[in-house]
C-alpha cells in the first residue's frame, strides 16, 4: 500500500465560506445607473419604472442577506434570478431602440459620439447581465456553491481542469463570472471557460448575439457617419 497523503479535496468541490455579496450588489447597481442615464430615446418607458424594480429587488435581496451569500430561501432565490431577468429584458429592450433608431433616424440626428457612448454603455450592461447569470445559474448559484451541493459545473474553469496549477482552496467568484461574460462578448464565443450545459451555452449564445448586433450595428453606422 502506498504511504503517500490522500490528494486534497479542490474547494469548489467542499463545503467552503461564502460567498460575499457586495461585488454582484455592485455590478447590479451599476447597470441601473446606466439605464438612469441612457438619453430618453434609448431608454424603455416609462423609464424610471424598471430601473426602480431593478433597485427595490436589489434592496430587499441586500437587506435579507447583506454580507455574506449563507443562506437562500425559497422567496430569495426566485427574487434574485427576477432581477437578472428583469436586467436581461431592460437590456434586450435597449438594445432594439438602438436598432430602431440607426434605421429611422437621419445621420445628422445620431452624431459618431452618441452611438458610440450609448452603444458601449449597452454593451457594458450587456456584460452585467450574463455576468450575473453565470453568477446565479453555475452549480446552482453562489449559496449552493458554498455547500458543495452539486459536483457538476456548468462553466468548467482552468483550475478545475489544472487543480495542480491553482490554490488547493481556489473556486469560482463572481469576479470569475465576470471575466467569462466580457470574454465572451468581444470574442463572441469561449474563451478558457467551457461552457458544460445546455442552460450554459444558450446563456453564452444570448450574450454573443446581443453583443455582436450592439457592436456591428453601431460602429458601421459611426464610421458610415464619419466617412459621409
Amino acid at each position: 500500500m502506498s504511504d503517500l497523503p490522500p490528494a486534497p479535496v479542490p474547494g469548489w468541490l467542499r463545503r467552503t465560506e461564502a460567498e460575499q455579496r457586495w461585488p454582484a450588489a455592485l455590478v447590479i447597481a451599476i447597470a441601473i445607473v446606466i439605464h438612469l442615464v441612457l438619453p430618453a430615446d434609448l431608454a424603455p418607458r416609462p423609464r424610471w419604472l424598471l430601473p426602480g424594480l431593478e433597485g427595490a429587488a436589489l434592496l430587499v435581496i441586500v437587506v435579507v442577506n447583506p454580507l455574506r451569500i449563507n443562506r437562500e430561501t425559497r422567496v430569495l432565490r426566485p427574487l434574485a434570478l427576477g432581477l437578472v431577468a428583469l436586467l436581461t429584458v431592460v437590456t434586450a429592450w435597449s438594445v432594439w431602440l438602438l436598432v430602431r433608431a440607426l434605421f429611422e433616424k437621419h445621420q445628422s440626428e445620431l452624431p459618431p459620439a452618441h452611438l458610440l457612448l450609448w452603444g458601449a454603455a449597452i454593451w457594458l450592461t450587456n456584460v452585467i447581465v450574463f455576468a450575473l447569470w453565470f453568477w446565479e445559474i453555475d452549480r446552482g448559484g453562489p449559496a449552493a456553491r458554498a455547500d458543495a451541493d452539486t459536483p457538476h459545473p456548468d462553466l468548467l474553469f482552468t483550475q478545475m481542469q489544472v487543480p495542480d496549477l491553482a490554490p488547493h482552496d481556489w473556486e469560482p467568484g463572481f469576479f470569475d463570472y465576470l471575466y467569462v461574460a466580457f470574454t465572451n462578448a468581444t470574442a463572441f464565443s469561449p474563451t478558457d471557460t467551457m461552457p458544460m450545459t445546455v442552460r450554459a451555452k444558450l446563456l453564452m449564445l444570448a450574450e454573443s448575439v446581443v453583443s455582436l448586433v450592439t457592436v456591428l450595428l453601431v460602429v458601421a453606422r459611426a464610421v458610415n457617419v464619419i466617412g459621409g
